[in-house]
């Protein structure tokens, strides 16, 4: 920037405060401040320009990486996490955690837990043994052959009649299944 710039900058923040100046500073004081102020903010505006032409550069260095966005998620989240490890927070139930593990009550609760499940696991495999037998007697009974008789007859009736032909009995050759 020139000192054109610099004097229009002044004059317009120079003439607001002209007239107001803070007790125990002289005109020529607060001209040197402002003087010093503009620079500062042409500097900010500087740095604030530098940043975004890095950023592109980063943008396209990251590009020609084949670094996309999903990339950078993945090492945000894996950065994050390793933070959350090392955490006191973390570190502390963690600890805590495996003295618990090693507690006496926690054994015998997980003894304990286990044993329940395979008492169950038996019951359920004796249960289902006892209807498994019950249903193979059930099957030999004279009820039930009864009527699985009778329900072969109508299945026979029923396709013959379906098929054009009359009445087929169960010990018929001719049976279609």
């Amino acid at each position: 920037m020139d000192s054109s710039e610099h004097g229009s900058s002044k004059s317009s923040t120079g003439e607001a405060s002209a007239g107001t100046l803070p007790p125990g500073l002289t005109e020529e004081e607060a001209e040197e401040i402002q003087v010093e102020l503009t620079k500062v903010e042409d500097e900010i505006q500087t740095l604030r320009q530098v940043i975004v032409v890095k950023e592109r550069h980063a943008a396209e260095l990251k590009r020609r990486l084949g670094i996309g966005p999903l990339s950078e998620i993945k090492q945000n989240l894996t950065k994050g996490w390793h933070e959350v490890q090392c955490s006191n927070a973390y570190l502390t139930a963690s600890a805590t955690l495996e003295e618990i593990g090693r507690s006496d009550a926690y054994k015998r609760t997980q003894e304990t837990l286990s044993q329940a499940g395979h008492m169950t696991s038996a019951a359920f495999s004796s249960v289902g043994s006892a209807i498994r037998n019950r249903f193979g007697e059930m099957r030999n009974s004279p009820s039930f052959k009864s009527f699985e008789d009778k329900v072969e007859n109508m299945k026979y009736k029923v396709m013959g009649r379906s098929n054009g032909e009359s009445d087929h009995s169960p010990t018929s050759n001719n049976a279609p299944f």
